[in-house]
Order: C-alpha cells, then sequence, then structure tokens
C-alpha cells in the first residue's frame, strides 16, 4: 500500500470516518478506454500457443452443464432510482468465439461458461438466476412460497432477477410470496441484494425466516466498516470495474461477469445455525445444514435438502481455485480447515442427484458429483501439506510460490484451474497464516519502505534513463515480470517520468493478456489505466450502503472512528465525549488518551469534556459526509452539552479517507 502521503487536513468538525464498502463496487461508471497498446508481444503469443496445447479447453461437459435446464435469458440494463446503469447485460457480449490474442484462451474459456446467464431449472423445484450480478441466486419452491437462498450484491438487481423468473415460471408460480431467506455466508454479494425483494417490515409482519450461519451479522458489518476504504480501493483493481468491457479489457472475474454497483441492504437472521449439523424445516421442506466457518468466509455454511436429492455448497466449492487469500485484502484463509470441509462435504452430499453453488453452474450426478468435490479437497490439501513441507526446509513464502506446482491430475482437471484464486498466491497465504510476513531473514526485520529503497535502487543503476533502457531491454525479451520490477523503483522515484510510466503501463498489458486469473488480469490492466490517466476522482460510494448501515450495530462505527484516530495529533490529548442515542437509548462514553480512542457502553461521564445527543439516522448522516457543523447545531436530532469547542475539537483528531489514494504511483 502507499506510504509517506500526506494524510487530507481539509476535513469539517464532523468528519467522523471514512466507513465501508462493498468488496468490489467503488465506483459507478467504468472508465473510457485507455489509450493503450493493444499489441500483443510475441511472447505473449507463444505462451497463450502452450496453454491452449497443454488442456482440452473445449470442455464439452461444463459447458452442456452450463446451458442444462436453460429456460429464458435476459437484455438490456438494470438501472437505479436515478437512471444510474446498475448492471447491463449486453456488456460482455463480445465474449463469443474464440479467445482473442489479448485474453489467456484458458481464462477466455472461464468468461464463456460464465456468459450462459439467465434463468435455469437446476431440478424439481429449484432454479438459479446466473448472470445478474457476480453471484447466483437460487429459487427453492416451498409449500407456500419461494426459498430465496442469497441475494445477490444489489436491490436492483436482485429484484430484476426474480421479477425475471415470475415473468418466465407461468402465473402459479409467478404469485408466490418469499416465504423464507437462506443467507449462506457474511460475504456482501450473498446479501446486498435482500431489500430488493422484500422490505424487513413486510419481513418482521410476516414472520420470513431469515436463515443465516453463526456470527453472519458480525462478520458481515465489521469488515465493511472497520476496513472498507482500503478494501474497497484495492477491488478496484480486482474486480477491474474501471476498465472497459472488451478484449483489452475486463472479460470476466473468474466467479463471476462482474460485481453490481447498487444500493445494499441487509436483513438480520431471525434464525442462527450454531451447530456443525443443524436440520431445520423452511417453509414444509427439511433442510440439512453444515457449518463451515473459516473456510471461504469466516461465516458460512452449506445444505442438503434430502427431499430434493439436491445439495448446495454455498461457495466452499466452485468451477476454480478458490482464493485463500483474496486481493482486496481479507482475513488468510485456513487450507487445513477447507480441504476438511470438503472432505466431509463428500458425506453430505450423498445421496444428492445435484451440487449446485452460489457461484458458476451446477454439477449432476453422482459420480461426477463426487469427483468434483474430490478434486476441490485434494487441490487445497496438496498445496497445505506441500508448502508446509517446503516450510520445513527452509523455504521461504516467494521461493515456495514460484517452484510448486500441482501434480498433472489436478492440472488436468479444469474445475480447479486458478481462474479466481491461484497457485501461488494461495502458496504465500498459507505461508503467511502459519508464519507471518516474516521469512527470518534478519535484512529484513527492518526493511527500507519502497519509495526509499526505489530511490536507492535508481541512484545505483546510475539513474532512471539506466533503469529505463534496462527494462525495455527485459520487455523486448519478453521478462515482464523484471521490466515491471525495474520500473516500478523508477516511478516511485519519478512519477511525472513519461519513459518509465508508459513502459511500465505496457509490462503490466502483457502481464494481464497472460493471465490465466481473472483478478490478476483486472489487476495488471488497472495498473496500466492508472499510470495513464490516474487513479480516480472519488472513492466510495458510501450512500449506495445506507440500508446497510442502518442494521450495523453501533460498536462496529465506533471500532471505525478509534481506527481513525490521528495517533500523532492526538498525542497528548485527554479529552471524554458522551454520545448518546435518543432513538435507540444507547448511551457511550468515548475517551481519547495516549493517542487512542476507547469506547464503552455506559452511562453517560459526570467529567465528561461534552455530551452530544442524537438520533442513530443523524449519526448516520454524519458518517456519510450529509451532515456538518452547520447541521450539527441546527438540526432538532441534536443537542450538545459541554464545550462545543472540545467536541468539535475531537471530531478534528479524526481522519477523513477519501478512498482514492494512489498505488502504482506514490
Amino acid at each position: 500500500m502507499a506510504s509517506h502521503r500526506t494524510p487530507d487536513r481539509r476535513r469539517t468538525a464532523l468528519a467522523v470516518l471514512a466507513c465501508t464498502a462493498l468488496l468490489a463496487a467503488c465506483s459507478k461508471t467504468a472508465a473510457p478506454p485507455a489509450a493503450g497498446d493493444a499489441a500483443v508481444h510475441p511472447a505473449v503469443a507463444q505462451a497463450h500457443a502452450a496453454v491452449a496445447k497443454a488442456a482440452d479447453l473445449s470442455d464439452p461437459a461444463s459447458f452442456a452443464d452450463a446451458k442444462r435446464g436453460f429456460v429464458a435469458a435476459p437484455s438490456g440494463r438494470v438501472t437505479d432510482e436515478a437512471g444510474q446503469v446498475v448492471w447491463d447485460f449486453g456488456a460482455f457480449g463480445f465474449v463469443q468465439g474464440a479467445a482473442p490474442a489479448t485474453v489467456n484462451p484458458s481464462l477466455w474459456r472461464q468468461a464463456l461458461l460464465n456468459n450462459q446467464v439467465g434463468l435455469f431449472q437446476v431440478t424439481d423445484r429449484i432454479w438459479q438466476l446466473r448472470g445478474f450480478d457476480i453471484a447466483n441466486l437460487t429459487l427453492i419452491r416451498g409449500r407456500s412460497g419461494w426459498i430465496v437462498v442469497d441475494a445477490l450484491t444489489s436491490r436492483e438487481t436482485a429484484a430484476a432477477a426474480v421479477a425475471f423468473a415470475r415473468q418466465h415460471l407461468g402465473p402459479e408460480l409467478a404469485a408466490l410470496p418469499i416465504s423464507g431467506v437462506i443467507f449462506t455466508h457474511s460475504h456482501i454479494d450473498h446479501f446486498g441484494g435482500v431489500l430488493g425483494l422484500l422490505s424487513a417490515e413486510d419481513a418482521k409482519a410476516r414472520q420470513v425466516p431469515v436463515v443465516a450461519p453463526a456470527g453472519f451479522m458480525e462478520e458481515a458489518t465489521s469488515e465493511n466498516v472497520l476496513m472498507g476504504t482500503a478494501m474497497g480501493r484495492r477491488a478496484m483493481y480486482m474486480y477491474g470495474n474501471r476498465l472497459p468491457r472488451n478484449p483489452q479489457g475486463a472479460v470476466d472475474t473468474g466467479l463471476g461477469k462482474a460485481v453490481a454497483v447498487g444500493r445494499v441492504g441487509i436483513l438480520a437472521p431471525t434464525v442462527l445455525v450454531s451447530q456443525p449439523e443443524q436440520a431445520l424445516e423452511i417453509d414444509g421442506l427439511r433442510f440439512v445444514f453444515h457449518n463451515v466457518p473459516g473456510s471461504e468466509a469466516p461465516s458460512e455454511f452449506t445444505f442438503s435438502i434430502p427431499e430434493l436429492k439436491a445439495y448446495c455448497g454455498a461457495e466452499l466449492m466452485s468451477h476454480t481455485l478458490h482464493n485463500l487469500y483474496t486481493l482486496r485484502g481479507a482475513k488468510v484463509r485456513d487450507a487445513l480447515k477447507w480441504a476438511g470441509y470438503l472432505d466431509a462435504a463428500l458425506v453430505h452430499a450423498q445421496g444428492s442427484e445435484v451440487v449446485f453453488n452460489q457461484h458458476h453452474w451446477p454439477v449432476w450426478g453422482a459420480e461426477r458429483i463426487r469427483t468434483f468435490i474430490t478434486m476441490q479437497r485434494d487441490t487445497y490439501r496438496y498445496l497445505h501439506d506441500q508448502t508446509v513441507r517446503l516450510m520445513n526446509q527452509g523455504y521461504n513464502g516467494a521461493e515456495i510460490a514460484e517452484t510448486l506446482v500441482l501434480p498433472k491430475a489436478l492440472q488436468d482437471h479444469l474445475n480447479v484451474r486458478g481462474y479466481y484464486g491461484t497457485v501461488r498466491h494461495n502458496v504465500r497465504a498459507i505461508y503467511q497464516h502459519y508464519l507471518g510476513w516474516f521469512d527470518a531473514h534478519p535484512a529484513n526485520l527492518d526493511a527500507l519502505p519502497p519509495l526509499e529503497a526505489a530511490k536507492r535502487y535508481v541512484e545505483l543503476a546510475g539513474g532512471l534513463e539506466k533503469i529505463v533502457a534496462a527494462a525495455q531491454k527485459a520487455y523486448d525479451a519478453g521478462d515482464f515480470r523484471w521490466a515491471a520490477e525495474l520500473l516500478k523503483h523508477a516511478v516511485y522515484t519519478e512519477p511525472k517520468h513519461e519513459a518509465a510510466k508508459t513502459l511500465l503501463a505496457r509490462s503490466f498489458e502483457q502481464m494481464g493478456y497472460l493471465a490465466e486469473s481473472a483478478p490478476w488480469r483486472n489487476f495488471y490492466l488497472t495498473g496500466a489505466l492508472e499510470l495513464r490517466q490516474g487513479p480516480p476522482a472519488q472513492g466510495l460510494l458510501r450512500e449506495a450502503l445506507l440500508d446497510m448501515l442502518q442494521q450495523t450495530p453501533t460498536e462496529r462505527f465506533l471500532e471505525a472512528m478509534a481506527a481513525s484516530l490521528n495517533g500523532p495529533k492526538a498525542d497528548g490529548v485527554s479529552l471524554v465525549i458522551n454520545l448518546r442515542f435518543r432513538d435507540t437509548g444507547e448511551d457511550w462514553v468515548l475517551s481519547v488518551r495516549n493517542g487512542v480512542m476507547d469506547h464503552r457502553l455506559a452511562p453517560p461521564a459526570a467529567d465528561a469534556n461534552a455530551t452530544l445527543s442524537l438520533t442513530k439516522p443523524f449519526f448516520l448522516q454524519m458518517i456519510l459526509g450529509k451532515a456538518g457543523a452547520k447541521e450539527l447545531l441546527a438540526s432538532d436530532q441534536t443537542k450538545i452539552d459541554g464545550s462545543v469547542i472540545d467536541l468539535g475539537r475531537f471530531f478534528t483528531l479524526l481522519d477523513k479517507a477519501t478512498g482514492t489514494f494512489p498505488i502504482v504511483q506514490r
């Protein structure tokens, strides 16, 4: 991440915190195509030819599965209340036919498969809507209505998906209400659109069960609020939402086409699955849930429906190698635990005739289901065991990542190829999980930060021109990694050096064209775009998250507020602020001392510098930057007792992150 940057000091007294982001959606519109070089280096063409030769990418079985049960395909666009495009069904219409020279042919295969969008019947009483967002929305017919499994990212795409299903399933099915909601896990692309399906008031009035794994609300809200700004900025790279949709830009994410950018909400679960195995009846159907926490998400379950001979693998399994560490940033996942859950899934799925998951397409037939799960299990187990074996021989994460390859039997199984996660990054994640960031080399105990090291490397090389000349030689030879390494130092040292920036952008483009992993491609191509166009003009669209923030516990915001306290500026400051929520009855005491902020749910402190009484809606307007000092003083939702000056002083200690910080330049 960027360093040596000057914080934005232009904040008002109410610049409380920069909170929350969804894992990908940070900007409503894609930038125009970058003025890049679409020419493909001969080394890229040779590598693509080798990929195409190494495996049968025609993969007729997967294409047949991806099309099986097709009912209808949508067209046009989904827009929000302001007319802004949230989802464009035609954006990836160019993904057809043979792979273009600018896309790895293996990734192109995945993009073609993910382009099978629409309404599909999985089996009796189960349908899926695919291609309305990055994830799938599954509809299960219960006794009296529809049980919805996962609700996509935004209310606009979720509403469009269910409306499309009602349009094509006939009058009887179209008239059925939503009779249950299941959230398989705590990632926002699986719950964010729920308010497009039913309101909180409707769910409460009709007592619609909302089922989720234990820890769901805490995990669903804490990640997005505490680290939302940084994750959101990095997600721009991972999901390529600034890239044009064309053969030189974004073609897929590996898990699905893209992430919808609209209004995000949440419903608090009414039923939590807390046991390792727990059976529940939902609208007349018996579900058997299996908790798998700490696998793909901190809070997640799978389930079977014995009566329908169906098993939902949630995101524990999919048609790609998943990531143990996600490039947007998140807690590292446990490969050994993941493999163990997949081993158990072989038992849980017994008797099922179909496995459907919340990304990609289903798998039918007992033998194919066994193979599908076994290959996933063995891949994670192999990566874990071999990484640990080499760690114990003294190799560090970078060395293991450079050398470890999967056995041929696993390499040839296309459903565990690195379209989303990769072997190299999963190896590094396993190393980090056990040994952390330090590789035990003494020189790395207190290594120079990137900018300072870059300056010294450039000086050692004899100046910028020599660095660029050496990088050009590497680029010409097809050694793009080395070219990028050299040019990284050059651009850090002199961000306005056009020759270095241009060559680094071209190097990134070639590595993007090479990448089998969609996130790798998106990262490289977004890096190239930002070298030419600069960082985005705006960061998070926090207003779109208001529906979710309204359901977020106050403590999550206070944790983020504490993490936004400018420690050096707060050094030597001692303040106590009472925060009273008149509508919820909560009383919080905020204390600043020793450069940290503590928050406690407690009666107001008698010695407080100031007491701020307000409502939760006004507090959210402060968080969203919609309420400032003027509104604070004039609103009938607020009251200040004690020192207004000290209250203002408290808020000036809180940094406001814009979410547009530079990444490829310092």
